[in-house]
């Protein structure tokens, strides 16, 4: 096998990718209830010559974070059975547990090779006008409020096209790839539960990347050394009062929501640090029974964001001593709950130059960029800092679209054509790796 060979799509091939793509867009679900689409793409791979693992087979079941409740999943689990899901599927992804991970051993010495592509969708309602690209050919959501708004139904395309193929070449490859197909990325609440598994233990390479993202960026365009990534926590936020009769006794009444309105303000005000970027959002707010009742509950949902692992944390603790003083200060009670978290990371150099090398013979890449930032959080992150804490090398690649829309718009939408670069950009970099590790 060449280092320098590349294996590029026919346009039957390509017309293939794409209609995948056009499946899981048409039926979208969010994080921890991706039973559907986990199924097809089991069904996908059923015969292939990957192990597949399925659901808990895929995940530490504690680890998982940012569950929906115990209605929402039961709700969601019989939505799923009713489009067709088999039982003995469900109950490898009973209670929420979603995603796998496919694995192909050789059985031939060689590198282990690990990808990660994300699998879910968004809150988000898809427009419905007949200009809508989606609309228009006929795959646009069959969901309502829900949208994949983000490229992962392509992600998860390539990722399930990618396997196929390797499939088909499986007697030209050596050593072990390993596909992980990531539940709830939205929120960064899935790829702990994938890193605590054991799922990256013993990589000597990790890829993963993600459609648009970078502003400007036109299909064509690839960069292949993605670093800026902000750590986040995400946190869920209660505050327990007491409600009382406003105007007969008010004194009676330990006010939630002015804890939480006061906890809101003040978080906005943490001081920045000098050692770099941070960020904090109060999401929502929710609080209140009438106008005639003191508020004896209060829901806040709130992020921080550090440009280091260390600076998020200084946020997180500050957030912490906040929300603990604000309901101190009010005589009510405070609970918060992670839901969410992502680690600072940035992508090797010596694993985007071996990218940069298999770009160079691409008919369909005209510009590549050895660095782009982020300036965004990703939970890939976490995957990436596993690998690398075990000697291993990570790259996480941007590959550059048209877009309709930015990112999480009702609108957005890509140009289909990216889906082809991103396909060939991993295979003829798996095949590039495994070249290297013999020579």
């Amino acid at each position: 096998m060449s280092n320098t060979s590349t294996i590029e799509l026919s346009k039957r091939e390509e017309s293939n990718l794409v209609s995948l793509r056009r499946d899981f867009h048409s039926y979208p679900e969010l994080g921890w209830t991706e039973y559907v689409t986990t199924w097809k793409i089991a069904s996908a791979l059923n015969n292939l010559s990957f192990s597949l693992y399925i659901g808990h087979e895929s995940l530490e079941h504690s680890a998982r974070m940012g569950l929906p409740t115990p209605e929402q999943i039961v709700f969601e689990e019989e939505r799923a059975r009713a489009y067709g899901v088999p039982d003995d599927m469900m109950k490898k992804m009973a209670d929420g547990c979603t995603g796998l991970a496919a694995v192909l051993d050789t059985g031939k010495d060689g590198p282990h090779i690990a990808l990660r592509f994300d699998i879910d969708a968004l809150p988000i309602q898809e427009d419905r006008s007949t200009d809508h690209f989606p609309v228009h050919q006929g795959f646009a959501s069959t969901r309502d409020d829900v949208m994949h708004a983000c490229g992962h139904d392509g992600h998860t395309a390539v990722g399930v096209f990618l396997a196929k193929y390797l499939d088909d070449i499986k007697d030209q490859l050596n050593g072990k790839i390993t596909i992980l197909f990531q539940p709830a990325e939205e929120g960064v609440r899935g790829a702990k539960a994938m890193v605590e598994k054991g799922l990256l233990d013993e990589v000597d390479y990790f890829l993963t990347g993600h459609l648009g993202i970078i502003e400007g960026r036109k299909t064509g365009e690839v960069t292949t050394c993605t670093g800026g990534f902000l750590s986040t926590s995400k946190f869920d936020i209660e505050f327990s009062g007491k409600s009382a009769h406003a105007g007969k006794e008010p004194e009676a009444g330990n006010n939630a929501l002015l804890a939480a309105a006061s906890a809101a303000l003040h978080l906005h005000g943490i001081s920045r640090h000098s050692d770099g970027a941070t960020r904090i959002n109060v999401g929502t707010l929710n609080a209140g029974r009438g106008r005639n009742a003191i508020p004896d509950r209060a829901n806040m949902e709130v992020e921080t964001r550090g440009e280091s692992s260390n600076l998020n944390d200084y946020m997180a603790r500050e957030l912490e001593r906040i929300v603990h003083g604000a309901a101190h200060m009010y005589n009510v009670n405070v609970t918060s709950k992670l839901m969410g978290h992502a680690s600072s990371a940035d992508s090797d150099s010596t694993l985007s130059e071996v990218v940069q090398t298999v770009l160079r013979h691409s008919n369909c890449v005209h510009t590549v960029h050895d660095f782009g930032e982020l300036g965004a959080s990703e939970d890939a992150t976490l995957m990436m800092d596993k690998v690398r804490k075990g000697g291993g090398k990570a790259a996480y690649l941007l590959f550059g679209a048209e877009l309709t829309e930015g990112h999480h718009h009702p609108s957005f939408d890509y140009d289909e054509s990216a889906l082809r670069i991103a396909f060939e950009t991993y295979l003829n970099t798996i095949l590039k790796l495994q070249g290297e590790y013999r020579c």
